[in-house]
């Protein structure tokens, strides 16, 4: 019944958002690019509704738009939101006890492409968000990387975090793996914002090398929007993944230097630049 999906949609705590993403690069050469996108907020609780008797969507098979559990972290067999509640437990000794809402692309056209997705995990009162989960993904390796940004490390106030920590995993071919990270994140809220700074050291301050922006407002879960961005962005994921290449042929056409993947190098001299020496340490 039309009434039964309207009421459901305005308890939902899902939503789409929608704006654009913008990519700066610093040094060695500067480089930019932004484009326009959409991605879901789902609440994991409501995996199993935000897409009933929507036709062209579905969390439970194919679809033209689909979420498909396996795309994520953890055990395919067992619930994402368990799957997130276990690891914050084990790398932080505490489990969110609120909701865990995951900021995502789904699968077009049976394709899906991820650079990174946010689980934004509540406190029990469903008021603050405690611990954040950026699931990040590389191409074309096809690898997986989670990282657990916890209240403990968040430098920010009030609903905007801030966390610094080493960069860990390799994403671009064209960016060293000797970098730090400052992450910002707004609160998911009517805006949803994420800034992402890379920084090296320099001889005597943190120079950014990178930043990245993601400005997005947000929408209800209805009938009509969800047929507006399948219209305005039919192949979203693909978009993201030929953005990708082409932006990296660009990178290559300027002569940016090219990273090996740490597995595929004999050490850490090839994550650095040339004329970049490994500092060894001193007792």
């Amino acid at each position: 019944m039309p009434w039964i999906i309207l009421t459901r949609e305005l308890l939902m705590n899902s939503y789409i958002y929608a704006g654009q993403v913008r990519h700066r690069r610093f040094q060695p050469k500067t480089h930019s690019f932004q484009y326009r996108l959409f991605m879901m907020l789902l609440d994991l609780a409501e995996l199993d509704t935000v897409f009933k008797s929507r036709w062209l969507w579905s969390s439970r098979g194919f679809n033209l738009a689909w979420f498909r559990r396996k795309d994520h972290m953890g055990d395919p067999n067992k619930p994402l939101a368990d799957e997130v509640r276990r690891l914050v437990r084990e790398q932080t000794g505490r489990t969110p006890r609120g909701p865990i809402r995951l900021l995502t692309h789904l699968r077009y056209f049976g394709y899906c492409f991820n650079p990174v997705s946010f689980y934004y995990c509540y406190d029990a009162s469903d008021t603050r968000v405690e611990a954040i989960v950026a699931e990040v993904n590389n191409t074309p390796w096809g690898e997986q990387h989670c990282y657990v940004l916890t209240e403990s490390m968040n430098q920010g106030r009030d609903r905007h975090k801030r966390y610094t920590f080493d960069k860990d995993f390799h994403v671009s071919p064209f960016m060293q793996m000797a970098v730090h990270y400052d992450w910002r994140f707004s609160a998911p809220d009517k805006q949803l914002n994420v800034h992402m700074q890379n920084l090296k050291q320099g001889e005597n301050q943190q120079q950014k090398v990178f930043d990245a922006t993601l400005a997005l407002s947000q929408q209800p879960v209805t009938g009509f929007n969800l047929a507006k961005v399948l219209i305005q962005y039919p192949f979203m994921t693909l978009k993201v993944t030929t953005g990708i290449y082409y932006q990296a042929l660009k990178l290559w056409l300027k002569g940016v230097t090219f990273y090996e993947h740490p597995k595929h190098s004999n050490d850490l001299q090839n994550h650095l630049p040339k004329n970049q020496n490994i500092k060894q340490p001193t007792n």
